[in-house]
């Protein structure tokens, strides 16, 4: 949220968005971009609902943030969502390395492992208005993203480039995405339209702490601290992330908590399924820390 306020615009989340996502259904992770999509859907309600409750046939969350007419982005995920589908893989190599998308042929790789993606209010008709406003705000969402992870506009993709079949986002503005992402690029030329506060003072984590308490924590009776206060930092990162929930953000690193940086390993990349192990590591802990606002010691 804070990424995107800081790029100007006006933010809403939607209930739970920080833990609202489909963890369990596969990876969320490594990310590589982001992708645009549009609604179909009339009505800013209506657009937030099924975006965050999804329907029959998809379960929500469908999308990370509905960008409505009047520019307001409101959040309804902050972890896997069902928005990408199967996309081309000779895409997906294209984004990652931040070069001209070939054109999508076919649908063999999971892209809701590897994107954010916003669902902007429209019927896609090629009739339904695109209001100056919602389009800035496309520019300035995806260019928070790319701002904040350092990535070029070419991270940015619409669905019909990702997925064979698909035509969103449709209208005169996305023609051309070339054109939508050169005014992506315009923007990270220059400066967020509302500054970053001067960062205060970071909490310090201990590495050698939170690697002790994984080994100890989970084989111990309910509720066992062994260094609470920088177990309980490290917690509440996760539950940012949306790989716990906060009623275990408790400074005990039980098996939950375990699991919890399991996944995150998982999602930094360097780990499979097979080989992660749930206790912290520097280069995992340090990431986590540098995205949650807080350094890592030894």
């Amino acid at each position: 949220m804070k990424v995107l306020k800081d790029e100007g615009l006006k933010v809403v989340g939607v209930k739970s968005w920080k833990t609202h996502n489909r963890a369990g259904h596969g990876n969320w992770g490594p990310i590589n971009g982001v992708i645009m999509h549009h609604t179909v859907t009339k009505g800013t309600d209506a657009s937030i609902n099924i975006c965050y409750n999804g329907h029959a046939d998809l379960p929500g969350p469908l999308c990370h943030g509905v960008i409505d007419k009047d520019g307001t982005v409101y959040l309804v995920s902050a972890g896997r969502a069902n928005h990408a589908g199967l996309g081309d893989p000779t895409v997906l190599s294209a984004v990652v390395a931040e070069r001209k998308t070939p054109g999508d042929k076919v649908a063999t790789v999971d892209g809701n492992s590897r994107f954010y993606g916003f669902e902007c209010v429209n019927l896609g008709d090629g009739k339904d208005s695109w209001p100056d406003v919602q389009v800035d705000a496309m520019v300035k969402a995806a260019a928070a993203i790319c701002r904040h992870y350092g990535w070029k506009a070419a991270s940015v993709i619409g669905h019909k480039e990702w997925q064979p079949g698909k035509i969103d986002p449709k209208g005169p503005a996305f023609d051309d995405m070339d054109t939508f992402r050169a005014r992506i690029d315009a923007r990270l030329k220059g400066k967020p339209s509302k500054p970053a506060p001067k960062p205060s003072a970071k909490p310090a984590v201990s590495l050698a702490n939170v690697s002790a308490a994984a080994r100890k924590d989970p084989a111990a009776p309910q509720g066992k601290t062994t260094y609470k206060a920088d177990v309980l930092i490290v917690e509440k990162a996760l539950v940012a992330e949306g790989l716990l929930a906060s009623k275990w953000a408790d400074g005990s690193y039980g098996t939950l908590t375990l699991a919890a940086y399991k996944r995150w390993q998982n999602r930094c990349g360097y780990f499979t399924a097979d080989t992660a192990d749930g206790i912290p590591g520097k280069t995992t802990l340090k990431r986590l820390a540098d995205r949650h606002g807080f350094v890592v010691k030894g």
